[in-house]
């Protein structure tokens, strides 16, 4: 199966008066001040240590490891971010000090490739003994990942050869050849690093590595018993939980049997993103319709309606169909941000609608809401109801945190949303020999080359707030090819306008997309018009945390009521069902945005001092002025409560 094409970060340059913004932050503040957190030159966040760790495997200091056993991905994840700004951009002193960095890791590295610092300081000789629960493929796929996107930006091999040197290792260590071991780390990440790998540097092993990992993924006799055996029953998380939960890690099963998401929401699309990309690869139809079924699962019966996944605290997982508490939602930054390189990775392979709207959803609401408008403050866990009181009193809360986090002691989100955020212009695109696919709309320009001629599409978008959007097309020369517009599912198809050159289209669709083709001269001039009402949303009659409420949307948006607009007590607030929502936008609110309000109702709480309950008591309601904010900005006004999900009368 022939795969669609990634446009290059340096073929795009994002100019979009909502996300520029965003990718100024990324370079200007969330990029410089993770390092200095990963330096431990921020008083007020936990500490990091983690290029300490690496400092004193490369002998420049002495010391003991400190943090979680995958620490070294922080580092790698920050690389990543760093490689996408300059394929992106010049910026010579982050390149200065990445180049400094890249010779820390290069001096820290074994003689036989083998990198991971946990086990180099604090458990020599233990390598690849306890593949289940300690990172150690995780780690290194992170670092390749790091070194492709470095490699990429600079020309620079020294990275490169660092991941290529561990990653023929790896491939000495591991396979189906006797004497080699037949397993597969507990957290999936390798997999879809040596894709990456095999693309940069053709080298058909890393992608027969890749495929081998997910081959052997829940093969029996199982992999976790023999390893648990051979070390002697020992743990590193003080539980056997994770070798017997198989689930946790998708190892109950071959990937191919399986049907429904389970376990740990980012080792699942992790894994999932691999698949595709292996799919796409090798021509497996088998892997292809694996990956059909466990994201039809994860979209139609296991995903948030922001774009969250993973819906329990315990194990950071998946629990049963339907089941989405709000208040105790878990929904990882990180694993939207999977969910995220799942669709896109699909898209690649089938441009559907349906791929490219859940991307966008993920994208707006939860990988946004999970870092401060300040660039320095994150959300591990992004639940769509908050009552700060309950918070460190009611334990079922332990994981919500009412307010964003300086730096947590598992980092894993804040470096996750900058490389996320600096590789946006690959999720805008994607292009083969014949068509150009339009599945974010975010203003630039974009170089692409369609049969050998170079073409600039420059785009101006003025989502989220409003759904104009319009296209510049400037090919050297006329040129034939589709430009395929996605119509999203949150517009009204009835009143979508398109234009070419003023003229009014009719508008065929395709898979969701709109279809122009002609042969396209320099100056044709496309506008596209997506209508954004306001919708009422509904869960469906099994989610038990929505029946009898109504979520407010709009755009790519999910709305929210905030305590500092609407005072305490949000769960007292209902909505009539065929109250008037109108739009505002009010640039000095949250760095401007849109918001919705509405006239509503709060219930009462006239004549129930001194008693907890009654018999036959009527509700009584007060009018109240409702006004909803973006779900992405709330917890940017101080510490206050939070509802996605409102009570309506009927």
């Amino acid at each position: 199966m022939k795969q669609m094409q990634v446009l290059p970060l340096s073929d795009i340059k994002i100019e979009d008066r909502f996300w520029s913004e965003y990718i100024r932050l990324v370079r200007e503040v969330v990029v410089p001040y993770q390092w200095e957190t990963l330096n431990d030159r921020v008083p007020d966040a936990e500490p990091s240590r983690a290029i300490r760790n690496f400092r004193i495997a490369a002998g420049e200091e002495s010391g003991e490891f400190y943090g979680m056993v995958f620490q070294d991905s922080d580092v790698a994840k920050w690389l990543e971010a760093a490689g996408y700004l300059l394929q992106s951009g010049r910026d010579p002193e982050l390149e200065r000090i990445a180049d400094d960095l890249v010779d820390l890791i290069v001096k820290a590295q074994r003689e036989d490739g083998y990198l991971n610092t946990y086990y180099m300081l604090k458990e020599p000789g233990n390598e690849w003994t306890n593949l289940c629960e300690c990172h150690e493929l995780y780690t290194a796929g992170h670092l390749i990942e790091g070194a492709v996107a470095y490699f990429q930006a600079t020309g620079k091999r020294a990275i490169l050869d660092v991941a290529c040197k561990f990653a023929d290792y790896i491939d000495s260590v591991f396979g189906p050849e006797p004497g080699k071991l037949q397993g597969y780390d507990g957290h999936q990440e390798i997999e879809l690093a040596l894709v990456k790998l095999y693309e940069t540097t053709g080298e058909e092993r890393y992608l027969r590595l890749s495929q081998f990992f997910l081959n052997e993924r829940g093969k029996e006799p199982h992999f976790y018993d023999k390893e648990y055996e051979e070390r002697g029953q020992t743990v590193h998380w003080g539980s056997d939980f994770m070798v017997k939960n198989r689930s946790y890690s998708q190892a109950q099963a071959p990937i191919r049997e399986q049907t429904s998401a389970e376990g740990h929401a980012v080792r699942l699309v992790y894994m999932c993103t691999a698949m595709a990309d292996v799919a796409a690869k090798t021509g497996d139809s088998g892997l292809l319709q694996a990956c059909r079924r466990l994201w039809n699962n994860i979209v139609t019966r296991r995903m948030y309606i922001t774009g969250g996944i993973g819906s329990m605290a315990q194990e950071e997982s998946f629990t049963l169909d339907y089941d989405l508490p709000n208040d105790t939602a878990y929904a990882e930054t990180c694993a939207s941000i999977g969910l995220i390189f799942f669709a896109q990775r699909m898209l690649r392979i089938e441009p559907h609608r349906r791929y490219a709207d859940v991307m966008e959803k993920a994208l707006y609401n939860t990988v946004l809401g999970g870092m401060a408008k300040d660039g320095r403050h994150f959300f591990y866990v992004n639940p769509l109801e908050v009552w700060p009181d309950a918070c460190g009193k009611n334990h079922v809360y332990d994981h919500v945190k009412p307010v964003r986090q300086g730096w947590f002691g598992c980092a894993c989100c804040p470096p996750n949303v900058a490389r996320l955020l600096a590789s946006l212009g690959q999720y805008i695109y994607t292009a083969n020999e014949n068509a150009v696919y339009v599945h974010l709309y975010v203003g630039g320009e974009a170089n692409l080359t369609i049969q050998d001629h170079k073409v600039k599409l420059i785009q101006q978008s003025e989502l989220p707030w409003s759904g104009r959007v319009r296209f510049t097309v400037e090919p050297e020369t006329p040129v034939q090819f589709e430009l395929m517009l996605r119509m999203p599912e949150w517009t009204d198809k009835s009143g979508v306008k398109l234009t070419v050159n003023g003229e009014s289209c009719t508008i065929h669709t395709i898979n969701g997309y709109a279809i122009i083709r002609r042969k396209w001269k320099s100056g044709d001039i496309i506008e596209l018009d997506l209508p954004m009402p306001v919708m009422r949303m509904k869960g469906h009659p099994l989610l038990r945390e929505t029946v009898g409420k109504v979520a407010i949307s709009r755009g790519p948006l999910v709305y929210c009521l905030e305590e500092a607009d609407n005072g305490k007590h949000l769960h007292q607030m209902y909505l009539q069902s065929s109250c008037e929502l109108s739009v505002a936008f009010e640039p000095d609110l949250l760095g401007g945005v849109c918001v919705i309000k509405t006239e509503a109702e709060r219930l009462s709480p006239r004549n129930w001092e001194d008693v907890l309950y009654k018999e036959d008591a009527r509700n009584e309601y007060e009018p109240a002025a409702a006004t909803f904010i973006p779900y992405f900005a709330w917890a940017n006004r101080g510490e206050g409560e939070m509802t996605v999900w409102v009570r309506e009368h009927i």
